[in-house]
């Protein structure tokens, strides 16, 4: 199967990736997701520190996928797999920092 590079740009910064092309058109809806509702929080909430609006996003998608019956696991663990490496190289870098 083939792979595709994609730089995805979630909460301000991007990241390379490769997936199977068969996965790009969810790899993009996912983080567009996550964008979407990093922005509602920053808007809605006095909250403007980007962990804890990835935290916040990260609960609130899954619980919505965990309310909704017949969702589409497939999204469910690309969602969850792509949060995991944004939070794995936040965490990196900012260990890094200091």
């Amino acid at each position: 199967m083939a792979e595709v590079s994609l730089k995805i740009l979630i909460a301000g910064r991007s990241y390379p990736l490769t997936v199977k092309q068969d996965d790009e058109h969810g790899v993009l809806q996912a983080a567009k997701m996550i964008n979407e509702k990093l922005k509602e929080f920053e808007q809605n909430y006095s909250v403007r520190d980007k962990q804890d609006l990835l935290a916040m996003c990260a609960l609130n998608l899954l619980a919505t996928q965990q309310n909704t019956p017949e969702k589409t696991h497939e999204l469910e663990k690309e969602l969850v797999n792509q949060l995991d490496l944004f939070v794995s190289e936040y965490l990196r870098k900012e260990s890094n920092v200091h």
